[in-house]
């Protein structure tokens, strides 16, 4: 699972994280939340401010063309790593995060397109980032006196969705799915292929994003959704910018209301640093660590009795034929408190999520620890957390 071929090109890539090799007795298991930023990273951001900084499409000067074209490009950089298939009728709009994209679709586009009596699925298990926003638009039509339903997207045991269910639910009113391509808390990868292929060629789907860009390849075409939403900071960029991809394809086209104020430059410059990161490094090959990580994470835990692993069951072992988690483990110990046993871990150095991780309200009831690696986290550290939580197994 690990070959030295595999663990040298690794430990290259790890060498690139300043942070990691400033403090190499901390082990950073929340990129879930937040990833660490490569050298590469940090020096483009340096490089533009100490060289060029300007403000884009603004004025007639050599450093404020050169920032409204590092824009222009960076859109374009978006489009090519998302695998846009009609690039000259899809749109790239930067964002401050996940959150504002999929508030931005809800407010400048959804309410423009429903009408009264239409229906839209709602994922009430994902995060709350992914499901406020719509329903923070059917109450402002509601004010408004247009009536649209709100559907909850079914779930089977696993924890995927229930496309068989989820086909029950479509009717010639169905206008609108929100979606998540990789659980926050779970870590599955939620098929939307086969979801799409479950509701039809017409239904408008949007895809929340933020946990799959940056840690796997993602495809856009493949999907054959309609927007996709990401956070910068998540993919190895600074905090602070996303982007919100439209295809333009069902519905009428996508185009951000009111006015277009100053970009996050530095931002945007992050995001494309990154991206060219991640493209050498090998998305593939990083969706293969992480995911090798997790199964090896899950496979000692479910050998601790004390512990209980969420999300699909079939999947712990490390050897399991079935669908694996994308570097995203959560889990509780039957006897200590998910918050204790943050506190625990991050005395022993270890720094994890311990909370209800922002899930909605078909989610879990009970707090949980999450580790979320990335291509950065080894073995040896995956390892080590397993002796401690060994260590708390009575």
């Amino acid at each position: 699972m690990f070959p030295d071929e595999l663990r040298c090109w690794q430990e290259g890539l790890r060498e690139q994280f300043p942070i990691l090799v400033a403090e190499p007795g901390q082990v950073y298991l929340d990129s879930a939340a937040t990833a660490q930023k490569p050298q590469a990273v940090l020096d483009a951001v340096t490089g533009y401010l100490t060289s060029e900084n300007a403000n884009a499409g603004r004025g007639t000067y050599r450093w404020a063309n050169r920032t409204t074209a590092l824009i222009d490009q960076a859109r374009e950089r978006v489009s090519a790593f998302l695998g846009d298939p009609s690039p000259s009728r899809s749109g790239v709009h930067f964002v401050n995060g996940t959150t504002e994209g999929l508030r931005t679709v809800a407010r400048d586009w959804l309410v423009h397109e429903l009408r009264d009596g239409d229906e839209i699925i709602v994922p009430f298990a994902d995060h709350t980032a992914n499901t406020m926003p719509w329903q923070e638009a059917v109450d402002l039509l509601a004010r408004q006196g247009v009536r649209v339903a709100v559907r909850e997207m079914p779930y089977d045991a696993a924890h995927d969705y229930d496309t068989r269910a989820l086909r029950g639910l479509i009717t010639e009113r169905t206008r609108f799915i929100a979606t998540t391509h990789v659980h926050h808390v779970y870590g599955g990868d939620m098929n939307l292929a086969r979801l799409r292929a479950a509701v039809g060629p017409d239904v408008v789907i949007s895809v929340d994003a933020a946990q799959s860009v940056g840690h796997l390849p993602v495809d856009v075409a493949a999907m054959d959704a309609d927007f996709v939403v990401f956070s910068g900071h998540k993919a190895m960029a600074l905090p602070g910018t996303g982007v919100l991809w439209a295809a333009n394809r069902r519905g009428t086209r996508f185009s951000p209301g009111g006015w277009s104020g100053t970009p996050n430059t530095s931002g945007i410059v992050s995001l494309v640093a990154a991206l060219d990161w991640l493209d050498a490094a090998g998305l593939a090959r990083i969706a293969s660590w992480t995911v090798a990580l997790g199964a090896r994470l899950t496979d000692g835990l479910r050998k601790l009795p004390a512990y209980e692993v969420l999300g699909c069951q079939r999947s712990l072992a490390a050897d399991s034929p079935v669908q694996q988690r994308h570097g995203i483990v959560t889990f509780r110990h039957h006897a200590i408190g998910s918050n204790d046993l943050g506190f625990i871990l991050a005395a022993e150095g270890f720094m994890v999520r311990s909370d209800g991780h922002c899930q909605a309200h078909q989610g879990e009831k009970t707090s949980s620890v999450r580790v979320s690696l990335h291509v950065y986290n080894t073995v040896d550290e995956v390892d080590r957390l397993l002796d401690i939580l060994a260590g708390l197994d009575d």
